[in-house]
């Protein structure tokens, strides 16, 4: 088969991390893709990214400075690769949807569950593929920890503990503007960890919230500090999490904590815990993370690692991006797809939901947009 050609929009921080990726399994001698294209409103960046990919591809892609001059000027690509604000996530993924380009958006999926929608919708009326970046599961430690609890390891999971405590003062550019990212980290990192807590415990089924904004500034520079700025997201944030297992969880992100930092996320069950960062422990005996990652990868059959890790690649960039051009090419299907990504968004969602409402909500009544008291002012703001 023809390379699949792909078009890169988005070509800032994020998107570096992308091609880096593709660079990778290039490298590795996984090269059923080119990219054809590269885009971003800062017409230099796009320039710039097109340089670094011709650097390993031999071909440098044709630059656009709008996704419209993509879409008119490029019929050969096929697929789209997506970074952007989170405000502008649905406005570039329809249009590319609705050409019947199929499209890896970077997560979350949208700023709001009901822009979301938008984009499932136009997905699937234009029968294309979509997938969410969703690449910490992918990591193999997270897959010999999904396999560790589906083995019964710990025997039957009952606890959560997901704990992040630290300070940071400086000022992460639109990140903050909850007109731009529709939330601070609970959103940006925490569709991460919901897509995590999913993965390896199941649907959450209620969450219960406290959101907090103690230090509601930031400065553009670090060193001493200096130039505050005003930021209009939360920087606490702690949530407890029913399971439709039967699993509990408590969720706690902060980066207002000054001094000393926590950091702890361990799952506990009958027989013993998963500890995220060390690996299983029992109550007389222990087995590192790195061994029983080791494990995993030995126990895979041939054609299982090639599937998940190809010619031997392992970054998770990579890996998603490898397993989105095989979908396209229909070889395979999208582990983190559309409604995967909406799914996990909606966790993130119910926490904010639950702090506005100050009650515990439901995540039927989230995903069903039935709960809209923190997004419905953004929606609003985005005319939706």
């Amino acid at each position: 088969m023809e390379p699949v050609r792909i078009g890169m929009v988005g070509c800032g921080g994020m998107m570096g991390a992308h091609r880096r990726g593709m660079e990778l399994l290039w490298e590795a001698g996984w090269r059923e893709f080119r990219v054809a294209a590269t885009c971003d409103v800062d017409r230099s960046r796009a320039e710039t990214m097109a340089d670094a990919v011709a650097a390993w591809q031999g071909e440098r892609p044709r630059v656009f400075a709008s996704v419209e001059d993509l879409l008119a000027g490029a019929p050969e690509v096929e697929a789209i690769e997506t970074c952007a604000v989170h405000r502008a996530h649905h406005t570039i993924a329809v249009p590319c949807l609705q050409a019947g380009k199929h499209l890896l958006i970077e997560k979350p999926l949208a700023m709001t569950l009901r822009a979301g929608r938008l984009i499932l919708e136009a997905a699937e009326q234009a029968g294309v593929r979509l997938q969410v970046a969703e690449q910490y599961r992918r990591r193999p430690h997270q897959r010999a920890i999904r396999e560790a609890l589906a083995a019964g390891r710990i025997g039957a999971p009952r606890m959560l503990f997901w704990i992040e405590a630290r300070e940071r003062l400086w000022h992460w550019g639109w990140r903050e503007d909850k007109l731009q990212a529709g939330g601070g980290w609970t959103l940006d990192g925490g569709v991460h960890f919901a897509d995590e807590f999913r993965y390896h415990l199941g649907p959450v089924t209620r969450v219960s919230a406290l959101m907090r904004s103690f230090f509601p500034t930031r400065y553009r520079e670090r060193d001493p500090l200096g130039d505050p700025v005003a930021v209009d997201v939360e920087d606490a944030t702690m949530a407890n999490l029913e399971f439709e297992s039967g699993v509990i969880g408590q969720w706690t992100e902060t980066n207002v904590a000054p001094g000393h930092g926590v950091s702890a996320r361990v799952i506990y069950g009958s027989e013993g815990c998963l500890d995220f960062s060390q690996g299983l422990k029992f109550r007389t005996e222990e087995r590192s993370l790195d061994d029983l990652t080791a494990d995993y990868m030995a126990a895979l059959e041939p054609a299982e690692k090639e599937r998940l890790f190809p010619q031997g690649v392992t970054d998770p960039m990579a890996t998603e991006i490898a397993e989105f051009v095989r979908a396209v090419r229909g070889q395979g299907e999208i582990e983190t797809d559309g409604w995967e990504g909406y799914r996990a968004q909606a966790v993130s969602m119910a926490v904010y939901e639950s702090a506005a409402a100050g009650r515990p909500v439901t995540l039927e009544e989230v995903e069903s947009l039935e709960m809209e008291e923190y997004q419905g002012p953004l929606n609003r703001d985005m005319g939706l």
